[in-house]
């Protein structure tokens, strides 16, 4: 059943992200089809990195589960449309891509767990879901990574999954194991994101 949760879940965080970098795209001015990598690259780009480094099957390249692929072009043609609308209204991009942080967390700590292997390593599986995605549309976005920053993002991933072990552990239920992982991870990002918290940078001084 766990299996069956991530996979519904990881859609989700598929689609948001898949909007924040579609998002991205229409900062930068792009086409359509600039629009469709930027939503694809940030949609998959952590959980493709995930499940190699993890040797498991990599869920969007095959057939039957090409939903990840789908979800991600149409998020692209949407945005692209409706973009106009709202990109100089709204902080989108930043509250999607907080989303995508907190449920990609919960996720990509869900599967490590399922899989057996040690909290640290599901806590970082979980840190890698979302991250690399969003520094992959950074990136090709000519920014800095939000992981390279001193914002509370990757902090954020980290409280996400290690909540999910906690609830593991008290409540034994996938289910809202996943979802108070998610709702801790957003808070935290969010939180960064109202009061504009940092985390102390190194000086040479």
């Amino acid at each position: 059943m766990i299996l069956d949760i991530i996979y519904f879940a990881g859609l989700g965080g598929t689609l948001v992200f898949a909007i924040s970098g579609a998002l991205a795209a229409a900062e930068n001015e792009l086409d359509i089809l600039g629009f469709i990598l930027f939503a694809t690259v940030t949609g998959i780009g952590g959980g493709t990195v995930r499940d190699l480094i993890l040797g498991v099957e990599v869920a969007w390249a095959h057939g039957q589960h090409a939903y990840d692929l789908h979800i991600c072009v149409a998020a692209a043609v949407v945005t692209y449309f409706l973009a106009p609308q709202f990109i100089k209204r709204m902080r989108l991009l930043v509250w999607m891509d907080a989303m995508g942080l907190a449920i990609f967390s919960a996720v990509g700590t869900a599967k490590a767990y399922e899989l057996g292997l040690s909290p640290l390593v599901c806590v970082a599986m979980g840190m890698i879901t979302p991250t690399f995605g969003s520094m992959i549309r950074d990136i090709l976005s000519d920014r800095q990574p939000e992981l390279l920053q001193p914002e509370i993002y990757v902090t954020a991933s980290i409280v996400g999954g290690v909540s999910f072990l906690l609830s593991m552990q008290v409540l034994t239920n996938p289910q809202l194991s996943i979802l108070l992982a998610a709702l801790s991870a957003f808070l935290v990002r969010s939180a960064s994101i109202v009061y504009n918290l940092r985390l102390p940078k190194f000086t040479n001084k």
